[in-house]
């Protein structure tokens, strides 16, 4: 997929659904919604390389292809995109009192910083691909602990809300519902 082609498919994602979650006293979560599109790509060829040229068409550079963590852990200086490129897994997103959600290739999940996530259980094959908006930053990396639960509220309240949706672009999602 070119990246003329990732601009022309990013206005047919479908819409995602929002997810919230409060803050629990020791994962602060967001005061935005998390975004989870399904079936953004096909599944045929190399979904990964797909998932790249998308978010580096809308501004969000890919920075990673790995799994998801398999602890709770949250990001207090960026807000990041999962790419799910291999496999499935269950994902908690939300902290301890969140929800589990199901994601296989094909889907994304974007996380507003503070919010968060561990991988329950996956494929053997799951492989995601992580990217965050260009120009916000270093990521970090959180996990829960009431002690450390303020710092990372100033943090993340010092995170901008991005120009564009790491799916759709400058009209996407998280320009619409990120206010």
């Amino acid at each position: 997929m070119s990246l003329a082609s990732a601009g022309a498919h990013a206005e047919a994602a479908p819409e995602p659904t929002r997810l919230t979650f409060k803050d629990d006293g020791q994962v602060p979560n967001s005061r935005f919604p998390v975004l989870v599109y399904r079936a953004v790509v096909a599944k045929e060829g190399d979904v990964a390389a797909a998932f790249e040229q998308r978010f580096a068409a809308n501004g969000w550079p890919p920075q990673w292809r790995s799994s998801v963590y398999d602890f709770h852990h949250y990001h207090s200086t960026a807000h990041e995109v999962l790419g799910v490129a291999k496999g499935s897994a269950k994902l908690m997103l939300g902290g301890e009192a969140g929800q589990v959600v199901s994601v296989q290739a094909g889907d994304v999940v974007v996380l507003p910083a503070g919010t968060g996530h561990k991988r329950v259980e996956s494929s053997g094959d799951f492989l995601v691909v992580g990217a965050y908006p260009q120009g916000h930053g270093q990521w970090d990396l959180q996990r829960p602990d009431a002690k450390t639960r303020d710092a990372s509220v100033k943090r993340i309240a010092q995170v901008p809300v991005p120009s564009s949706d790491p799916v759709t672009g400058k009209s996407g999602a998280v320009t619409r519902s990120w206010k």
